[in-house]
């Protein structure tokens, strides 16, 4: 057995199950205003994105790869002018409820 990260470990369970992305993002996305949430979810995000292939993400998105690495980096600060091209790229849609 070799050693892996967590971030490894997590996007090779989404390669293997793509259908679970939508709950991952959508978890992710619940726990955004907790201390540490939006590093979460610039990780979950990346780590969506890395599954399905961050250089197809990016061409789908109409984003350079060099810009969405830099936008879903742990220090990154996506727009929604960056956002929602790249959650549409990765079959997810962005929505608000009551």
């Amino acid at each position: 057995m070799t050693d892996r990260s967590h971030d490894e470990a997590v996007t090779e369970l989404l390669r293997q199950n793509p259908a679970l992305a939508a709950e991952y993002i959508t978890a992710a996305l619940e726990q955004a205003d907790l201390p540490g949430g939006p590093v979460a979810l610039l990780a979950a995000l990346r780590q969506v994105a890395e599954a399905q292939g961050m250089t197809q993400v990016a061409a789908r998105a109409g984003i350079p790869r060099e810009s969405l690495y830099r936008a879903l980096s742990r220090n990154g600060n996506p727009t929604l002018k960056t956002l929602i091209p790249t959650l549409h790229a990765l079959g997810l849609h962005l929505s608000v409820s009551a």
